[in-house]
């Protein structure tokens, strides 16, 4: 039925059956984080479980560096899931007659890594979770965020590549789930490994998601980035589920920013600065060379003053004080920025190329859910 085009509703009312996901493909890349999120019953739950087999896919393919785990024997699988992959649980999971140390250490364990050993990496990866004083401790002594950390630190312990994480956080408070987004965000700096998270809380997937991919009745209805799935929803349920979202918490400079419309170069005279900004009714100009990258800026008065005294170049003007960010910076910790400054905010790469230019037009249209292009 489902080959035929048969929608789920039909499917569970003629056979009782619930289609859990459905006609899903996508790839993820080494080191990626990869969100899957959706609603309670959206199919995120399962698709993640296919991944490690846990549940068997009645069709398709499974792809892990070339091997289809659906076509491996049991013990390739067991495998697989040993050294490749390890699962964090929204619950925990945690073996509550065993300390701390000994829970991080079980992956290992069951890879029949001697206890030495087992014990000094498990202790390696406590103290990166920041948990070094609780080893000898048992789980019932732990907070619920600091339970997670040991769950987050067993599945680090056998150093896999893949880090399937179901809905670890939901389960804690909210001032405790930011803190452990944050933690994870921190590990991933240092670790680079291959994530994929489910979540159903959107906020939690844009800040953690370098892509999300949104379920609805198990299909991926929108795939992409953050910026994405905020400022081009595919259709009116995306809409719906990223209306009320703050978009200054997710959105980057790069999102928002407008192509500077012009700049002069540092051996211009002053009376071509003044004909640039008489033209396109600006008061200042970025200054860059000949490579693109920023040198300062001009404003007309500085201009005005350069040439009443007859200078050819405005080398001596230039101005360096002022307000740079990064493409990938968070749009919120720019505002206060934005509020207090007389010029624009200069869009810079690490090489300091300029990119682009956050101006309160583009920045109001981000977000506002509009493409800030249009607001130049």
């Amino acid at each position: 039925m489902i080959q035929k085009g048969v929608d789920n509703h039909q499917i569970r009312k003629k056979t009782k059956q619930v289609v859990g996901v459905r006609e899903v493909s996508f790839a993820v890349e080494e080191g990626e984080s990869f969100v899957i999120m959706g609603l309670s019953g959206s199919g995120k739950s399962t698709l993640i479980r296919c991944i490690n087999h846990l549940i068997r896919p009645t069709s398709g393919e499974i792809i892990i560096d070339g091997e289809d785990i659906t076509k491996m024997s049991t013990h390739r699988l067991m495998q697989v899931r040993r050294s490749k992959m390890s699962m964090v649980f929204q619950k925990f999971a945690l073996i509550p007659n065993r300390t701390i140390l000994e829970n991080v250490a079980y992956g290992l364990e069951v890879q029949d890594v001697p206890k030495n050993q087992r014990y000094q990496t498990a202790r390696r990866v406590i103290e990166m979770v920041g948990l070094q004083e609780w080893e000898n401790y048992y789980p019932h002594n732990l907070s619920g965020g600091m339970q997670q950390r040991v769950g987050i630190a067993r599945a680090l312990a056998t150093d896999p590549d893949i880090l399937l994480m179901d809905e670890p956080f939901s389960a804690l408070d909210p001032l405790i789930r930011q803190e452990m987004q944050d933690e994870l965000l921190a590990l991933q700096e240092k670790l680079h490994k291959t994530i994929i998270f489910i979540t159903h809380d959107l906020d939690e997937a844009l800040k953690i998601g370098d892509r999300i991919a949104l379920m609805k009745d198990g299909v991926i209805v929108q795939m992409g980035q953050p910026e994405d799935i905020l400022l081009s929803p595919a259709s009116e349920y995306v809409e719906r589920f990223v209306e009320n979202i703050n978009r200054s918490r997710a959105l980057t400079a790069s999102a928002v920013m407008v192509k500077p419309r012009t700049v002069i170069y540092p051996k211009d005279g002053p009376m071509t600065a003044l004909r640039v900004m008489e033209r396109f009714g600006i008061s200042s100009l970025f200054v860059v060379d000949r490579a693109g990258r920023l040198q300062g800026y001009i404003t007309a008065d500085d201009a005005f003053a350069a040439a009443e005294k007859g200078l050819k170049q405005l080398d001596s003007f230039i101005q360096k004080d002022m307000p740079v960010t990064g493409p990938d910076v968070i749009l919120s910790e720019l505002l206060e920025v934005m509020a207090h400054t007389k010029v624009p905010i200069a869009v810079v790469t690490d090489d300091n190329l300029l990119k682009g230019v956050l101006v309160r037009g583009s920045v109001i249209a981000g977000m506002a859910g509009m493409k800030g292009e249009s607001y130049e």
